[in-house]
């Protein structure tokens, strides 16, 4: 199952999950400034990228960014 970690904030997760949608693909999607544990959870991802939308196959990161760009998301004090 693919794994979309962003903002709720940032257009480009959205552009993701709308060709997600329109490409019909499952997928779980979570909200890292909202969802600490998802926070956690990227944050364990090679090369801990602070950059979102991240597409993640089985542990695996698929993407960074949409088309180049992406949200650059801070760490929580």
């Amino acid at each position: 199952m693919l794994e979309l970690y962003g903002s709720a904030n940032c257009p480009y997760t959205r552009e993701v999950r709308e060709w997600l949608e329109w490409t019909r693909r499952e997928f779980v999607e979570y909200d890292v400034e909202a969802d600490a544990a998802a926070r956690e959870r990227m944050a364990r991802l090679e090369g801990s990228p602070r950059t979102v939308p991240i597409l993640v196959d089985n542990g695996r990161v698929l993407q960074v960014g949409w088309q180049g760009r992406g949200c650059v998301v801070g760490a929580r004090a």
